[in-house]
């Protein structure tokens, strides 16, 4: 009898299946609610995010073991598994990037400008949430975090598609996020994540509840999102970064930096693909290509460079522009600044290119002419990261020519809005013998 009456009660308080539109609508609707929450609110729920992690570090550990063996099964490629784990320095390190957008300023309602068009009459252009945003991402169970704590802090609601390797690290981290919101009196549906990569396409329809998509994974990825949707999509095809040794390089600094950026993190969007070599550097390449080669690094050479390095592999048209996500690079002798600045806006992806060099002149140069959402100067390509920017964490990075470039944290989430205070004041009180706009600055 007692089964039988908590089988009817649990029918009937079942609620029907929301579809996805519903769910989305809940985001937007959520999304209002915590954009416009007192800053203290969303500073509360980062707080209790970071909490709520470390409460629920066992489970996240279980599942992320739980996709990793599975994905070994699997067969899934050596690159990806790594990007797959969530080891304790990982996790350490977003909880590093909570604590920075905990301490940093709330940026919703910011003053950008302040102008009296008349008196009594202002007008202040102020940051605002973008409204709704739906993030696609391969492996990276940490981006769930890195991508959830930056919308609570900009006032975004977040729709997030991993991928399927990642299922239940995904899953118990999207909880995460959802059980810090209630905790600060917020709305759960503020962050939302979908398993199902069918969805995928009836989300990318839903212009009129996505305000923008940003995909985070291959260049295949990020072509067939912007092919399949009218919402704006910002993110990078490719990370195809170049390291450019200079001249005036010095030798040991070039070695240092050809290793790190390959070496620290082969996988990454922003490890070095492709070295240019100035021609009268050549003599001293030898050292370079020798402790790359100690590092397991295959080398992929022009012909001038394969006379220094003649063990290494002869490059091929294909290997320029490549991105390899693996302990390869291409090898490549140049001119001068003028040729490796042409051979990066032929064959890279505006994402990040750095120089090597010892003259300053020839390195202002390259940093005014070279056209990316990075450009270094005696340092690795690996510092293209919100996290080494300062900025908390990052959603993803942008190659796009918009509002953000580069890597995009909380302020790439933002617009703008207008908000005029007046007196009772029509716009028909103006004109030719009427009152006049005074348009003075004020201080914001």
């Amino acid at each position: 009898m007692e089964a039988t009456t908590l089988k009817r009660e649990a029918t009937e308080t079942r609620e029907p299946m929301e579809t996805l539109r519903e769910r989305a609508a809940g985001v937007r609707a959520a999304q209002r609610t915590i954009g416009s929450a007192e800053a203290e609110r969303r500073t509360a729920a980062l707080r209790a995010l970071k909490a709520v992690l470390v409460r629920s570090r066992a489970e996240i550990s279980r599942a992320n073991d739980e996709d990793l063996a599975r994905a070994a099964e699997e067969g899934l490629s050596g690159s990806l598994l790594h990007r797959l784990g969530l080891p304790e320095a990982k996790f350490e390190s977003l909880l590093e990037g909570i604590d920075a957008l905990v301490e940093g300023e709330d940026p919703i309602d910011r003053v950008l400008t302040r102008t009296e068009l008349d008196e009594g009459l202002v007008l202040e252009r102020v940051r605002s949430p973008l409204g709704v945003l739906l993030i696609i991402f391969e492996s990276r169970p940490d981006a769930v975090i890195q991508i959830g704590s930056l919308a609570i802090r900009s006032g975004n609601g977040v729709i997030m598609k991993g991928g399927r390797e990642a299922a239940r690290s995904n899953e118990v981290l999207v909880g995460c996020l959802q059980r810090a919101l209630e905790e600060a009196g917020l709305d759960r549906r503020a962050v939302l994540g979908v398993p199902d990569r069918r969805d995928v396409d009836e989300l990318l329809a839903l212009d009129d509840l996505i305000d923008l998509v940003i995909p985070r994974g291959s260049g295949a990825l990020v072509r067939s999102i912007q092919e399949r949707s009218r919402i704006p999509v910002l993110g990078h095809a490719e990370g195809v970064c170049h390291l450019y040794v200079d001249a005036s390089a010095d030798p040991e600094m070039a070695l240092r930096l050809a290793v790190d950026g390959k070496c620290d993190y082969p996988a990454a969007c922003n490890a070095t693909e492709t070295l240019l070599v100035h021609e009268t550097f050549l003599p001293r390449l030898e050292p370079i290509g020798e402790a790359l080669r100690e590092r397991g690094v295959e080398l992929r050479c022009d012909e001038p460079s394969r006379q220094v390095l003649p063990w290494a592999e002869a490059a091929s048209e294909e290997d320029w522009g490549l991105e390899f996500g693996d302990l390869t690079l291409a090898v490549r002798t140049v001119a001068g600044l003028e040729e490796a600045v042409d051979f990066i806006h032929t064959y890279g992806s505006s994402h990040t290119d750095a120089i090597v060099a010892e003259d300053p002149a020839v390195a202002e140069r390259f940093l005014k002419a070279v056209d990316a959402a990075s450009v270094f100067h005696n340092a690795s390509t690996r510092f293209a990261d919100g996290f080494r920017y300062g900025l908390g964490a990052e959603v993803g990075i942008s190659t796009a020519r918009i509002h953000a470039r580069g890597p995009v944290g909380v302020e790439g989430l933002l617009t703008t809005r207008w908000l005029l205070r007046g007196e009772g004041q029509g716009a028909a009180d103006y004109g030719p013998g009427k009152r006049s706009f005074t348009h003075r600055p004020l201080d914001s």
